[in-house]
């Protein structure tokens, strides 16, 4: 169960300002956007786990202490062919929630609208960070990795959450998941990962 505390050099404004949903206007300051990824930056506290297991395509079962059946077409299909699969969960912590709370509260709008979209890019760059680390690890042993899906994706229903929840071991990263399938930090991610085994291998 390696555990991750990826560092990310710089926050990506553009992706900051498609996440604030001002992609299409030009017009809007750009250096307040790069203000806020420079803020999150020191509030962030990134942290990974990640866990593999074996996987029963036949049976969309992946094959833990506790078994757990994949259920939903879309992730079904995104995993065909796969002989393992690696659940992972990422947090960049509760600090910067609890800063774009506060500036919001204050009644800077802006302000913790923007730092709450950098706060989401740098858990999307984290993950990113993180499945590159685990490519690197499982192609010595001759696999390939699908891209990472996640409950709430395609019609992978969130009445999931909980058993990759266990999975990914997010518990041991500080994650909680409400009664409502809500991460605690919010700014988490859980996903699985389909590994393929590279023919000829």
């Amino acid at each position: 169960m390696p555990i991750y505390n990826a560092r990310i050099v710089n926050i990506d404004p553009v992706e900051t300002r498609r996440y604030a949903g001002l992609h299409k206007s030009e017009k809007f300051d750009e250096q307040i956007i790069i203000s806020a990824c420079e803020d999150a930056q020191l509030l962030i506290d990134v942290r990974g786990i990640w866990k593999m297991y074996d996987y029963d395509c036949k049976s969309q079962t992946v094959l833990a202490d506790s078994p757990f059946k994949i259920e939903g077409k879309s992730i079904t299909k995104h995993l065909e062919g796969c002989e393992k699969v690696i659940c992972i969960a990422v947090t960049v912590g509760e600090a910067i929630e609890n800063e774009v709370t506060n500036r919001f509260k204050i009644g800077e709008y802006v302000s913790s609208m923007l730092l709450d979209a950098a706060a989401t890019t740098a858990v999307e760059q984290a993950a990113d960070i993180m499945e590159k680390a685990i490519t690197q690890e499982i192609a010595r042993d001759g696999y390939t990795m699908r891209w990472r899906f996640s409950p709430g994706y395609g019609d992978w229903a969130l009445t999931q959450q909980p058993a990759l929840f266990k999975l990914t071991g997010a518990e041991e990263i500080g994650i909680k998941l409400s009664s409502a399938m809500m991460m605690i930090p919010r700014k988490s991610i859980t996903a699985i990962i389909g590994l393929v085994k590279n023919k000829g291998v």
